[in-house]
C-alpha cells in the first residue's frame, strides 16, 4: 500500500473544504442536527472544522514543537454573526487556503509536533484530508444530500484509521481500543466496487498484543462488503450497519464489539 503524495493530500484539502462550503452555501438549515455527531449544529460542525484548519496552519507555519491551544488560535472562532452561510462559507474557504498554502511551504518532512508521534508537516496533511473527507459526508448526512469520495482517498482514509487505532493501543492503556483483542478474531472489509489496481480489502486480526492489519483477499470472523465509500463510512460509524448499500457476513457481534471501540478516545 502506498500514501497518496503531500502535494495530493494539499489537493485534497482544496477539494473536499470547498465541496464542504458548497454544502454550507446549498441553502442547508445551518442549526439542523448532525445526526452522526449529534451535539453538533451544521453550523457548529463547520466551525469545527474550521478552528481545526487554522489550528494545523498554526502548527505547520511555525513548527510548533509541542501543542498550541485552540484559543490561541487567530480567527479560530470564526465570524461573529450566527446563521450567516456567506460568512462561515468564506471563513472555512479562507481557512483552508491558510493551511494548504502553510502545507505546501513546509513540504511533508518539515518538523512540527504531531499526536501521533509523527511528527512532521506530512502527517497533518494526511490527518487534515480525512478529518474534512469524513466531516463533509456529516454534513452532507445531516443537508440530505449525495455524498462520494475518490477511491483512492477512501482507501487511504481506512488505512490511517487502522493506523490511529494501533496507535492509541500502544499508548493509551485506558482506552477502549484495549479490548479490541482475542486470537484467532478477524474482520474483513471488501470493497465491491473497486478493480485489483485499487487494492481495496483488508484483514483485521485482533491478536493478544493488539490489531495488526494488511490489505488483501482473506477469510475472517465477519466481513463488511459494499461500495468502497459506504464501507469507508461504516467503519467510521457513519453509516448504519442495516443500511441496504452494505452487507455483513458471519459474526456481526464482532463488529460492532470493534465499531464501538475504535474510537478517537
Amino acid at each position: 500500500m502506498t500514501r497518496l503524495v503531500h502535494d495530493r493530500y494539499c489537493d485534497e484539502i482544496a477539494l473536499q473544504t470547498d465541496l464542504l462550503r458548497s454544502v454550507v452555501t446549498s441553502g442547508a438549515d445551518l442549526s439542523a442536527t448532525v445526526p452522526t455527531c449529534p451535539d453538533w449544529s451544521l453550523e457548529q460542525l463547520v466551525r469545527h472544522v474550521g478552528r481545526s484548519l487554522r489550528w494545523v496552519e498554526l502548527l505547520v507555519r511555525t513548527r510548533a514543537e509541542e501543542d498550541i491551544p485552540e484559543e490561541r488560535v487567530p480567527g479560530g472562532d470564526g465570524p461573529r454573526a450566527e446563521g450567516d452561510p456567506a460568512a462561515l462559507g468564506a471563513w472555512l474557504a479562507e481557512s483552508a487556503q491558510m493551511l494548504v498554502r502553510a502545507l505546501r511551504a513546509a513540504g511533508p518532512d518539515a518538523k512540527v509536533w504531531g499526536w501521533a508521534g509523527i511528527p512532521d508537516a506530512g502527517f497533518w496533511a494526511r490527518r487534515m484530508t480525512h478529518e474534512i473527507t469524513v466531516h463533509r459526508a456529516d454534513a452532507a448526512l445531516a443537508a440530505r444530500l449525495p455524498y462520494e469520495v475518490a477511491p483512492e482517498v477512501a482507501a487511504d482514509a481506512i488505512d490511517e484509521w487502522l493506523e490511529i487505532v494501533a496507535f492509541v493501543q500502544r499508548t493509551a492503556p485506558e482506552d477502549a481500543a484495549r479490548e479490541l483483542r482475542g486470537p484467532g478474531l478477524g474482520i474483513h472489509l471488501h470493497a465491491t466496487d473497486a478493480g485489483p489496481e485499487a487494492d481495496a480489502e483488508w484483514l483485521i486480526e485482533l491478536t493478544e498484543t493488539g490489531i495488526v492489519w494488511r490489505r488483501g483477499h482473506e477469510k475472517a470472523t465477519v466481513a463488511l462488503r459494499g461500495p468502497l465509500t459506504a464501507v469507508l463510512l461504516a467503519f467510521y460509524r457513519r453509516l448504519d450497519l442495516d443500511d441496504p448499500r452494505i452487507e455483513v457476513l458471519g459474526d456481526r457481534e464482532l463488529l460492532e464489539f470493534w465499531l464501538e471501540r475504535a474510537t478517537f478516545g
